[in-house]
């Protein structure tokens, strides 16, 4: 189910992508109030845009754009809207994503064609562990485009361990979709519960929302941890309800591949300048072949590494590394740059850690400060020290530590305003 133009050569690629810019260009420049509005105030002649290069000459998409212009981005009229999603917005108001019908058929082929590259075939059967309510964009797409592939979907939902195996049990998946955390949660349930998970039929999850690699691409803890008891293959998948399109690992797991003909990535400095070969940046995409709400250079505000090494799969498109961080997350603590990510890793060690959250503070010297609480099973000033040892062997910092219990971490972390668990909460000042 490869797309031929990801086994073509680079420069085929490259064509491609710059024949399809100046179409998505031409379109905006049609259909979007805001694109409109933005290209006369610069005085930008889409004419001149022609290559691949040339995009530096285009100013960049913001979140705080589509938050304060959210209609303007609109290109088709309400009544071709068949579908509304929602996505937090950096100044507290969620942005509004409308999708056409065409926009959920493309929807659907790139969550198709992601999904194979995990290795998900016709004939599968997919536990879906994923809200597709609340407005939310992820569920819908992963139903979709399972469903294309004529895959079976068991719509179980988010959490109660209980649920899930019950349906494993029954139905016999092959895969699941989840946020690998929860794996710990399933195993952790089936072991009590002397569910011999090795024995279930489950042959690999697709996990969302958490890291699962280093940079290097090795194995992190969270997914050591998993895989050193059951015997599945973890594949990462990235998308945003921005981008409309996923970048999913196949076999060999050195990245997400990038689908050419459905978006154009590039990865930024804080200039808004392409960082150099290898280097990590901020990732800004312009979509393609969106009908509602095309974005053109948007900042995606995570920070990433490009890899434009040939995959043993065959593909030769761009690899997208694990997400090393939020830009807004950024903590600056005793000299040091660190991401909660790295954090989260540190703590993943710890089978005696059940639960936690960090927390980033302004000190009175108007520096980052760093809380972490925790709920563990066991609490002793021994554990409490090893924690520290740990984190100054690993990041060479030792932030504050507080023990708390897991109901008032629960409280937290599962909000119900929520569609995800919440681990890291900024109080900063300048936020």
């Amino acid at each position: 189910m490869i797309p031929k133009i990801e086994l073509a050569t680079i420069a085929e690629i490259k064509a491609l992508q710059e024949q399809k810019l100046q179409e998505a260009l031409a379109y905006v420049n049609a259909h979007s109030p805001y694109y409109q509005r933005l290209f006369a105030e610069r005085d930008i002649d889409i004419s001149q845009i022609r290559t691949l290069e040339d995009l530096v000459l285009l100013p960049v998409t913001t979140k705080e754009d589509l938050q304060k212009s959210n209609d303007d981005f609109m290109c088709v009229p309400m009544q071709k809207i068949v579908d509304f999603a929602t996505t937090s917005g950096t100044l507290g108001e969620p942005v509004t994503f409308g999708m056409t019908d065409a926009d959920l058929e493309r929807l659907a082929y790139n969550e198709a064609i992601s999904f194979d590259c995990a290795g998900i075939r016709e004939g599968d059967i997919v536990q879906l562990m994923t809200t597709i309510d609340r407005r939310f964009m992820a569920g819908l797409a992963y139903f979709l485009g399972l469903r294309k592939m004529k895959v079976g979907v068991i719509r179980v939902g988010a959490g109660i361990p209980e649920l899930q195996w019950d349906s494993i049990k029954k139905y016999k998946p092959t895969y699941l979709i989840t946020v690998p955390s929860f794996l710990l949660k399933l195993m952790e349930y089936a072991e009590t519960h002397n569910i011999d998970y090795n024995n279930s039929g489950i042959k690999g999850a697709i996990c969302i929302g958490e890291p699962l690699r280093n940079p290097d691409f090795t194995p992190n803890v969270l997914a050591k941890k998993i895989t050193e008891k059951w015997s599945i293959q973890l594949y990462s998948t990235y998308a945003s309800t921005e981008m409309s399109t996923a970048f999913t690992e196949c076999e060999h797991f050195n990245g997400g591949h990038h689908h050419p003909e459905l978006i154009i990535v590039e990865v930024l400095d804080d200039n808004n300048q392409p960082v150099k070969n290898g280097e990590s940046g901020e990732l800004t995409f312009t979509t393609l072949g969106i009908e509602a709400m095309p974005l053109v250079r948007f900042k995606t505000g995570d920070i990433v590494q490009l890899h434009d090494s040939p995959c043993a799969c065959g593909r030769n498109t761009l690899r997208v590394g694990p997400v090393i961080g939020r830009k807004q997350q950024m903590i600056k603590y005793k000299g040091t740059t660190l991401y909660p990510p790295a954090m989260n890793d540190v703590l993943n060690d710890f089978d005696n850690i059940e639960n936690h959250i960090i927390e980033i503070y302004t000190n009175d010297l108007g520096t980052d400060e760093i809380v972490i609480k925790l709920a563990v099973k066991k609490e002793s000033e021994t554990f409490l020290n090893e924690i520290k040892d740990h984190f100054r062997a690993k990041l060479r910092v030792t932030p504050k530590i507080i023990f708390t219990t897991t109901a008032i971490l629960n409280q937290l972390i599962f909000n119900p305003m929520s569609r995800k668990p919440i681990h890291f909460f900024d109080h900063r000042k300048s936020n």
